[in-house]
């Protein structure tokens, strides 16, 4: 069921070419983060980890708004992070990151044109190059459908023996595999048909949710787009002491 929620930062809509929105799912608990907070307000380098997230994106695109959809029970982002020019909350998260997202793109609905775009970012990914955000959005503005930041598999891949755990069974070809990042970037009407399709299979990021439309031939597929390796995603407290570095040496290089 669709949370409450309500937009209005993007404005209503109007003629005139589309519009980029940036959408922030952050209602999850960060389970695997292990920390008293949830991971998107875990300190960062003097600011939490949302809030440089945040600020990668405006710094970097013309965005006509950003929307951060919370948990319907959050406290902590009014205490810890408060108003913000050009931002907006949405108390509408989900059971899953898919099912946030879904009801985020409710929500914009009377603020969004079908081939207005929505970039979906992750809050634990704050150290984007501009040039990879900027590249992205570039590469896609004439397309029809989106895509995503992506980087190809360089690592040799190894199957686990599921009766065994911890074994090899076998090592998998990597070529053609890339490992996906965010943001990914798609027009409104496109998402949001993929996430509210009946009967699709869950999804775990925004691109696999349009695989599965493409694959009706409603649509074509993504696109894969150039990511970088310091795209890093913020999974363990022990990751933010490499994104403080990354951090830092993009802003002595600035």
């Amino acid at each position: 069921m669709v949370a409450p929620a309500t937009f209005s930062g993007a404005g209503p809509r109007r003629p005139g070419p589309p519009r980029l929105v940036a959408l922030i799912p952050a209602a999850g608990g960060g389970s695997r983060f292990g920390s008293a907070l949830p991971k998107q307000y875990a300190d960062l380098a003097g600011q939490p980890l949302l809030v440089r997230a945040m600020e990668r994106l405006a710094s970097a695109l013309g965005l006509a708004a950003t929307a951060v959809a919370l948990a319907p029970d959050d406290v902590l982002y009014d205490r810890i992070i408060g108003r913000r020019e050009g931002v907006e909350t949405l108390r509408c998260g989900g059971a899953s990151r898919a099912e946030t997202v879904a009801n985020a793109l409710v929500a914009l609905a009377p603020h969004c044109d079908d081939d207005d775009w929505v970039l979906v970012h992750d809050a634990a990914r704050p150290c984007v190059p501009k040039e990879a955000l900027q590249r992205l959005v570039a590469e896609l503005a004439d397309d029809a459908v989106g895509g995503l930041l992506a980087i190809p598999v360089a690592d040799t891949l190894k199957r686990e023996d599921r009766d065994t755990p911890a074994r090899v069974l076998r090592t998998e070809d990597r070529s053609g595999l890339w490992l996906a990042q965010t943001p990914q970037m798609f027009r409104y009407g496109v998402l949001r048909a993929a996430l509210g399709a009946p009967g699709s299979p869950p999804a775990t990021d925004e691109a696999q949710a349009v695989e599965a439309l493409a694959a009706t031939g409603a649509c074509s597929r993504p696109w894969l787009v150039a990511g970088s390796a310091l795209n890093i995603k913020v999974t363990y407290p022990g990751d933010l002491a490499l994104a403080a570095a990354i951090l830092a040496a993009q802003e002595n290089t600035a």
